[in-house]
């Protein structure tokens, strides 16, 4: 198999399966609760705003794994896949252990484990990268500081989850 096709279906797979929980919470797409749906949730976990959540958590989906599909300007998507999975882990999995069974850590880790290689192969000769002959930013040093800060935004915005409920108007 060449590598443009063997990067090619992992690209295809982890890129439109990411991008439709992004959907999910950008558009209700797919039985996903939309903004004000999603925002309600992101509210629950203690992150407010919880609309603006949902759309940052939205766009990180939706925007990396479109990027990441069509593999164009990589690594940005696998970057942005990076630290939506990672604010995913934890803000709601890391508590549930392991296993996807139990909305544990499984799948949000295989989804970094993907966007991390993606990330570092690069995105293969069958992308918009290679057709439009776009530089990649090959060199290593990019990538890791790349997937570092994605990581790190994300642990910062988990952090934030934890703000107080806007005081209420007693009368």
């Amino acid at each position: 198999m060449s590598s443009g096709l063997g990067l090619l279906i992992p690209r295809l797979m982890l890129g439109l399966g990411v991008a439709s929980h992004g959907a999910q919470k950008l558009f209700g797409w797919f039985g996903g609760g939309g903004p004000q749906g999603t925002g309600a949730f992101m509210e629950s976990l203690g992150m407010r705003p919880g609309e603006r959540h949902a759309l940052l958590a939205g766009f990180g989906e939706f925007g990396g794994g479109l990027l990441t599909a069509v593999g164009f300007l990589n690594p940005i998507g696998p970057a942005l896949i990076v630290g939506t999975m990672t604010t995913a882990i934890a803000t709601v999995h890391w508590k549930n252990g392991y296993f996807a069974s139990k909305n544990g850590s499984e799948l949000p880790l295989m989804n970094i484990a993907g966007a991390t290689a993606l990330a570092f192969s690069g995105p293969g000769g069958i992308s918009i990268d290679a057709a439009a002959a776009i530089p990649a930013l090959q060199k290593s040093r990019a990538k890791w500081c790349i997937l570092l800060l994605a990581t790190t935004g994300a642990l910062v915005i988990a952090g934030k989850r934890t703000m107080p409920p806007p005081a209420s108007a007693e009368s």
